[in-house]
């Protein structure tokens, strides 16, 4: 841990301490239109502290009476002369602004996300707020680089026509995040959505809804106009009817590939655009010739990081044969000298799972194994002495065969399924023997081995020697049942964009 990071951790619970009395009260209220809101019916909900268990605070219950007030300020806000016809280059001031303010914020925000979703404040802060950071600074540089072009065109002899394209917004966006990575992964949706010049209404998920409310507060004080960014919080009635809005021209939604297909059936009523970033039951292939302390590492952190909680966590270790015990032997002594606890704690890498229900989740997932005949190599249960909580041991489970649940569904929870091969062709056959294809990894010295590997995979996604890196300049999303679109880079600006075509006759 650097000397920053300690430092920032040293107060993290005095901080919380501050911020848990500050909730306390009033319930936080939804963001429509520029101010803060309770629901039009009044309900609320509580989010609780997944280390201990107990409440944060009351929660606005958005519905869909509440989703339509949002989505018509949106509307408006989108046809509103100081957005609409906004310079790209103070859009992109903007942007920067509210980075700026981020970083301001930085450590509350960080521990914030802590006592809401979990995760260690170390890591909230280097991977949520920083990761946040980086990416408004990134998109903020696109709103003066991402434009239309001239076309050479022939349409008829001897005619003169000058032809080119023009880049707008799509419109009023529906932003559905999930809980994992509460804060990055609404910034994944909200700047490429504003620096190409569409509002929006995020939705974050009901277990953590605390950084979204705090991001659209500190968007309002970096100067965006009122109803460019609204936030309703809820549970899924308020989801359905962000997606079943006609006012709304796009959903883009990361989640379970479940609610993705839900949302593709309920966006046909005015065939809106859609972008689905969704499940995944990531490779891990070893071949024999491979660096077996840094993959050990890497493996390690490639499930066992946020719990396992990631869409790309890689789950499925596919190790050949001559190095399968010696590599798992490795993998588990780093499962072993992880420091479980709450993430307020700057000595903790490893903190709770986000809720009850996904405690029940994980933990049916290792007895499901065990019956189908996996052998327990370390974990599967609490870790003693944390009583309170969803804490649940980083786990192994070896001997597993394709056919089995731990291998070919999503278990979202820090469970690695190990599998030995010997044959490389069937070794890519069982690789690619999945409905998701998010992310892979690949364990080799051997660069052709290393390049016919990465080609034969079929996923978004592939890292070779190294796991889940990820940039905003580079291409994110997945193959199959992994998703539609790709966020971050230009990609990510096409996906909240329209494309117009527009010819003069100059005859």
């Amino acid at each position: 841990m650097s000397a920053l990071a300690q430092a920032s951790a040293s107060d993290a619970y005095s901080i919380a301490e501050r911020l848990e009395a500050g909730l306390k009260g009033a319930p936080r209220g939804l963001i429509i239109d520029g101010k803060s809101v309770q629901s039009v019916t009044g309900k609320t909900f509580a989010t609780h502290n997944p280390a201990t268990g107990k409440e944060i605070c009351q929660v606005a219950e958005g519905g869909v009476e509440d989703v339509d007030l949002a989505v018509r300020a949106a509307r408006r806000a989108l046809e509103n002369p100081a957005w609409r016809d906004m310079s790209a280059v103070d859009r992109s001031l903007l942007l920067n602004r509210l980075a700026d303010l981020i970083e301001r914020d930085a450590q509350e925000l960080a521990v914030l996300e802590c006592i809401d979703n979990g995760k260690p404040a170390t890591l909230t802060k280097a991977v949520e707020i920083e990761g946040s950071i980086k990416t408004f600074r990134y998109f903020a540089g696109w709103p003066t680089k991402f434009g239309g072009e001239t076309l050479p065109v022939s349409p008829r002899s001897g005619a003169k026509i000058l032809n080119y394209t023009v880049r707008e917004p799509v419109g009023v966006c529906g932003l559905i995040v999930p809980w994992n990575y509460p804060m990055s992964m609404a910034a994944w949706k909200v700047a490429p959505a504003l620096a190409a010049g569409c509002t929006v209404v995020l939705k974050p998920a009901e277990q953590t809804p605390l950084t979204a409310l705090r991001l659209a507060e500190l968007a309002l004080e970096a100067g965006i106009p009122a109803g460019v960014f609204n936030v309703i919080t809820g549970f899924g009635e308020a989801g359905a009817a962000l997606v079943d809005h006609p006012g709304v021209d796009k959903v883009a939604f990361t989640g379970s590939t479940e609610v993705g297909k839900a949302i593709v059936r309920g966006s046909t009523g005015n065939l809106k655009k859609v972008s689905l970033e969704l499940g995944g039951k990531s490779p891990q292939i070893v071949l024999p010739d491979a660096d077996l302390d840094a993959a050990a590492a890497s493996i390690a952190a490639g499930i066992f990081f946020n719990q396992g909680q990631t869409c790309t966590a890689g789950s499925r270790l596919y190790a050949h044969s001559d190095i399968h015990d010696d590599l798992l032997a490795r993998i588990a002594d780093h499962a072993a000298k992880l420091t479980i606890g709450n993430g307020l704690d700057p000595a903790v890498n490893f903190g709770p799972l986000v809720s009850e229900e996904q405690w029940d989740r994980v933990s049916s997932y290792v007895e499901i194994g065990q019956r189908e005949g996996a052998e327990l190599v370390c974990g599967g249960s609490r870790p003693q002495g944390l009583n309170e909580g969803f804490f649940f041991q980083p786990t192994i489970m070896a001997n597993a065969a394709s056919n089995m649940r731990i291998v070919r569904e999503e278990i979202f929870g820090p469970v690695l399924s190990a599998l030995s091969w010997s044959d490389p062709e069937d070794l890519v056959a069982q690789a690619n023997d999945s409905d998701f294809g998010l992310s892979a990894g690949i364990w080799t010295n051997n660069l052709k081995q290393a390049h016919r590997m990465a080609a034969a995979v079929k996923a978004g996604t592939v890292w070779v020697n190294c796991f889940n890196l990820v940039d905003n300049a580079t291409p994110f999303g997945g193959f199959k049942q992994s998703g539609w679109g790709r966020e971050h880079g230009r990609q990510a600006m096409e996906l909240y964009s329209e494309v117009k075509s527009v010819w003069v006759n100059l005859s």
